[in-house]
Formats: structure tokens, C-alpha cells, sequence
């Protein structure tokens, strides 16, 4: 009795891997993927990049992620990827990553409408 064999059904769509330019709008990244090509008469590699919109589900990437697309069926007038992985997180993440405060000294009493400036002596 012969066993059954699991064998994977290679996916037919596109997948381009890319840098998130952009996570401003809900639900959508704007992903930024760049080739390198040679010219075809001097031989310079030259770096051309096209921003691609994105679906991202549940709002996961981040400004600065690497992330592989996959190709669907059209979502809106843009929008024909979606977000499939994540393949880097970004060091560092947009504003929430700088805490309220930070730059306030220790020991420095805090006024109204005053300006504390990193480096500056008070």
C-alpha cells in the first residue's frame, strides 16, 4: 500500500522583498524596492528603485522593515501586494521609540513652555 506523499504547492505569484518607506495610512505600507542593473553599454551598475503599495492586515511592519510581498488580486486603485513576512525589524521604531521626557536632565525643574536643549547648561 503505498503512502501518501505531501508535496507543497509552489506558489505562482510574484514576491518582491523591499524596504517599508511608509505605514501612514491604515492598513497599507508603501514598500520601496530597489535592482541593480548594469547598463547595457557602459557596464556601470546602476540602482533603480519603484515603490510598491502594500496590504498589511494587521498593521505589523513598521517604517524601515524589511518585508517580502506577495501578489494578489487588486485591492483598491493601488494596492495589488500584500504584506506575506516580515524579513527585518528596523532598529529603531519611528517616534514611540523615543520616550517622552528623554532629553529632560536629571535634577532640572521643568516650567511651563520652557525648552530644555540637549548639551545646554542651565
Amino acid at each position: 500500500m503505498p503512502e501518501p506523499t505531501t508535496t507543497e504547492k509552489a506558489s505562482a505569484r510574484k514576491t518582491l522583498v523591499g524596504d517599508v518607506v511608509s505605514t501612514k495610512m491604515h492598513k497599507t505600507i508603501v514598500v520601496e524596492v530597489t535592482r541593480k542593473k548594469s547598463h547595457h553599454l557602459y557596464g556601470r551598475v546602476i540602482a533603480r528603485s519603484r515603490r510598491f503599495y502594500a496590504h498589511d492586515e494587521n498593521n505589523t511592519a513598521n517604517v524601515g522593515d524589511v518585508v517580502r510581498l506577495e501578489e494578489t488580486r487588486p485591492l483598491s486603485k493601488l494596492k495589488r501586494w500584500r504584506l506575506k513576512d516580515v524579513i527585518r525589524r528596523a532598529k529603531l521604531v519611528g517616534p514611540e521609540a523615543v520616550t517622552p521626557g528623554a532629553l529632560v536632565q536629571p535634577g532640572a525643574v521643568e516650567q511651563p513652555g520652557a525648552v530644555v536643549q540637549p548639551g545646554a547648561s542651565q
